[in-house]
């Protein structure tokens, strides 16, 4: 019997008050047929209800309020939303601050590997991730509102060491989407720019026998697919539904319909080095001084914001080729993408399994990770998780920064209104923010600068004006952009006074010198 079915005909198969797990790493891989499909059967008849929705990694565009989970965001058809980054689906977000929907915002890693544990019918995870941060439950458990009452992050003591232990949930439908299913389920993933967590969450569903319903671009006859191509067995799988406008319903990611780069089919013949930029902007500066912490041989994680220019910068400078680029969604090797297909990467080395990549990571695998920052404070905690007064979540931020060797976070100085600009080798401020970004006491803690300096990790933050350094005696200033006065555009800018190093110095002038810097020379 072919298990290839129409959209109603698999929408009917999720129930009222089920948990479902969405698989996607932002847009890429989203299944963006069925969740139209689900929110169009609950638009009609008011089914299923009271839904639990489990969104591992920022399944939204914060500008497009209909992509995405952004769909399900009608009047009692979420009970709780379990995201690590609900910043990226706006309505749902603005329900979940008027406690219309409970919301939980969780590290995107320990999300990850809880697929697992479901699936093996374990109770919960027990990680460090998480610990002196809002998910501790000394001070938020990763709660969003008043709405959600639920307990789901407890502390616990094992052996006179502190851990913090995850409860499991079970999972009754999971949501995946892949190139090809044949007529008996089995699936290939060959046009796909990441293999992301579709078995793990097909596995958890099927722990509890509930449904995995797939979204395929094409079919496939039975017994004609390779078998080491399968990356989930048709066993497992209960519905195969085609995509309808696979250009709209089915894009590699969001701003590529099909690039055999990303997803490894062919790789990009070499070409030279970006040429360097005639005019430098604060970004530009940013990122070009975030590169000097780099080493040859590094493996390097690289987040959104600012430092989302880096890889750019590397290739630009000819040293891509002597680190690994690596992103959490799993690829290792290439060049990051630019944002509008953030997620993916150019002429990948390898690609793992997105819960496989955080197994990596919490295991002490990355050397250095280049990661945003909304607010700084004293003790060099970092708060990119709470945004004037919105919960965002924080994706897989606090699973990198906990674990890397070295956190670099990149952000401008001040924010709301900055405007910069580099001339004759000195920064300029042509206008600036309104909002201070280095503060006496954070809004919310992503990133613990105490529990770092107890486990000895190394952490540096990068502005176009200054770079700090985290000590055991709080946030040194180390280096002033040349063109800057350290009253007037630093000190004064900032919510306390920092420690100003004996040694303080110019950032480098071949960083505000448009051409190659050879920082690796």
């Amino acid at each position: 019997m072919s298990k290839i079915m129409g959209l109603r005909e698999a929408m009917e198969l999720i129930s009222d008050g089920d948990t479902i797990a969405i698989v996607s790493g932002g847009m890429v891989g989203y299944p963006e047929y069925l969740s139209i499909g689900l929110a169009e059967r609950y638009k009609e008849t008011g089914h299923p209800k009271g839904l639990t929705v489990f969104a591992g990694c920022g399944h939204g565009i914060p500008v497009h309020p209909t992509m995405g989970d952004s769909k399900f965001a009608q009047p009692g058809m979420l009970k709780r939303y379990v995201a690590s980054h609900p910043m990226t689906c706006r309505p749902i977000q603005e329900m979940i601050m008027a406690c219309e929907v409970e919301g939980y915002s969780l590290p995107q890693g320990v999300l990850q590997q809880l697929y697992r544990t479901s699936a093996a019918r374990q109770p919960g995870l027990l990680t460090k991730i998480g610990m002196g941060t809002y998910i501790d439950p000394r001070q938020d458990g990763g709660k969003m509102s008043a709405a959600a009452k639920e307990d789901i992050v407890r502390l616990m003591e094992i052996d006179g060491e502190e851990w913090l232990f995850y409860k499991a949930h079970p999972i009754n439908a999971a949501f995946i989407r892949v190139t090809t299913g044949d007529e008996d389920g089995n699936l290939t993933i060959e046009e796909e720019a990441l293999k992301l967590e579709i078995m793990e969450t097909a596995l958890a569903a099927k722990a509890r026998g509930g449904k995995v319903i797939a979204q395929v671009k094409r079919v496939a006859a039975r017994g004609t697919l390779k078998a080491k191509d399968v990356a989930v067995p048709g066993e497992i799988v209960d519905a195969v539904v085609i995509a309808d406008k696979p250009e709209e319903t089915h894009r590699q990611t969001l701003g590529q319909v099909h690039n055999p780069y990303y997803s490894g089919e062919l790789r990009r013949p070499a070409a030279s080095a970006p040429p360097p930029k005639d005019v430098l902007t604060p970004d530009d500066i940013v990122c070009r001084r975030a590169l000097y912490e780099l080493r040859p041989g590094a493996i390097v994680n690289v987040g959104v914001g600012v430092g989302a220019g880096i890889g750019l910068v590397a290739e630009t400078e000819n040293v891509a080729d002597r680190i690994t680029f690596t992103l959490e969604l799993g690829t290792f090797g290439g060049v990051p993408t630019p944002p509008s297909d953030f997620g993916a990467s150019l002429n990948a080395s390898s690609f793992v399994a997105h819960p496989t990549m955080f197994d990596f990571y919490h295991g002490g695998g990355l050397d250095i990770a280049f990661l945003g920052a909304a607010e700084v404070d004293k003790t060099g905690n970092v708060n990119v998780s709470l945004m004037s007064g919105r919960p965002s979540g924080q994706g897989g931020f606090m699973d990198i920064s906990q674990c890397s060797k070295k956190t670099v976070f990149v952000m401008f100085f001040t924010a709301s209104g900055f405007k910069g600009s580099v001339k004759d080798g000195k920064m300029v401020i042509d206008q600036e923010g309104s909002i201070s970004k280095i503060v006496d006491k954070v809004a919310q803690i992503t990133y613990s600068g105490q529990l770092a300096m107890a486990d000895g990790r190394e952490a540096v933050f990068v502005t176009e004006r200054a770079v700090f350094k985290l000590t055991k005696e709080g946030l040194l200033l180390t280096e002033i952009a040349p063109g800057m006065d350290l009253e007037k555009d630093v000190l004064g800018k900032m919510g306390f006074k920092p420690i100003v190093s004996k040694d303080l110095k110019l950032m480098d002038a071949r960083i505000f010198t448009p051409g190659r810097m050879g920082c690796f020379d």
